[in-house]
């Protein structure tokens, strides 16, 4: 275990808001480090832990919170991305190996949620979120598929990546939004009436997409609307992020987290001495703030409480 403060770290306050977010005494801890790409952190409350995935590894690691311990929770894991739990505690795993959302039931099991669109082979869905109705959201880009390194290299057969939606009930796949050059980390506002989705376009071009959009969900939780830019990052990509109950934003970028108020504009920063690939809330009170450095898993107490 690593505790107290890492070099490298810190706050960089850039309006006010963000040090009432702040705890004065409370610095970032590096839990653990030995992964080559650390992304999808997600909760579980009833058992105080954290699962997250270490995609070239082909491993999925697990933290427990009552004793600082690690272990692998699952390898292979198909190159395993993006994780989130469902209302009733399961966890939802996006992998890029197996081109597939899968959710692993309370006894084990894996059941296959999505792995085609219209016939068509998805390319290797990258994060997801579940919806209070129990639908399923989950973005879907191609990196698992461009190189060997977190999946199979491969030909794209749906031709364009987007973002789907799985409906509870029926099983059907529904493509929500289609203008994205690579979709990738999503989350729900409080009240669920909004879909934030961020695009990492920029990896395939320098005039390409970093920049977090913002969507309206329909009355009926089954379409979106809007879509425009809610914020630009300004170091690397927006790739993963949650919000608080108070509607910020804390999303990873290439300095570490930043924060966004509920306009998108930039409050402050937390410095993580590596490329930062997503977070999560967790702990008991959701205030201890989870982050996946590109080989270490470090958190922050935060004096703010994540939704969930």
């Amino acid at each position: 275990m690593f505790y107290g403060e890492i070099e490298g770290t810190g706050f960089e306050a850039i309006e006010p808001e963000f040090s009432k977010c702040l705890i004065g005494h409370a610095r970032v801890e590096r839990l653990w480090t030995g992964a080559r790409w650390s992304e999808g952190p997600a909760w579980f409350p009833a058992g105080r832990y954290l699962v997250w995935s270490d995609i070239p590894n082909n491993r999925m690691m697990r933290w427990d919170e009552t004793d600082g311990s690690v272990s692998v929770f699952r390898q292979p894991s198909n190159n395993s991305n993006g994780n989130t739990t469902d209302f009733e505690g399961r966890l939802v795993t996006c992998e890029h190996l197996a081109r597939r959302v899968t959710r692993t039931e309370h006894d084990g099991t894996i059941t296959v949620i999505a792995d085609r669109f219209e016939g068509k082979r998805l390319n290797s869905p990258n994060d997801v979120v579940v919806r209070s109705d129990g639908s399923i959201w989950f973005s879907d880009p191609s990196y698992g598929i461009e190189i060997d390194y977190e999946g199979n290299r491969a030909e794209s057969e749906i031709g364009a990546c987007h973002v789907y939606r799985v409906d509870p009930d029926s099983g059907e796949v529904t493509a929500v939004a289609t203008d994205f050059i690579k979709p990738n980390g999503l989350a729900f506002s409080r009240d669920e009436e909004t879909l934030f989705i961020s695009d990492t376009g920029a990896t395939d071009s320098p005039d390409g997409p970093a920049h977090i959009r913002k969507f309206t969900v329909s009355s009926d939780g089954r379409s979106l609307g809007g879509g425009e830019v809610h914020a630009r990052c300004t170091a690397g990509l927006f790739d993963g992020f949650r919000l608080d109950r108070d509607g910020r934003i804390w999303s990873s970028s290439a300095e570490g987290v930043h924060c966004l108020n509920a306009d998108g504009a930039l409050i402050g920063k937390i410095r993580i001495p590596e490329l930062v690939g997503n977070v999560c809330f967790g702990g008991q009170k959701k205030n201890r703030l989870f982050i996946a450095g590109t080989t270490s898993l470090y958190s922050v107490y935060l004096a703010v409480n994540g939704i969930g």
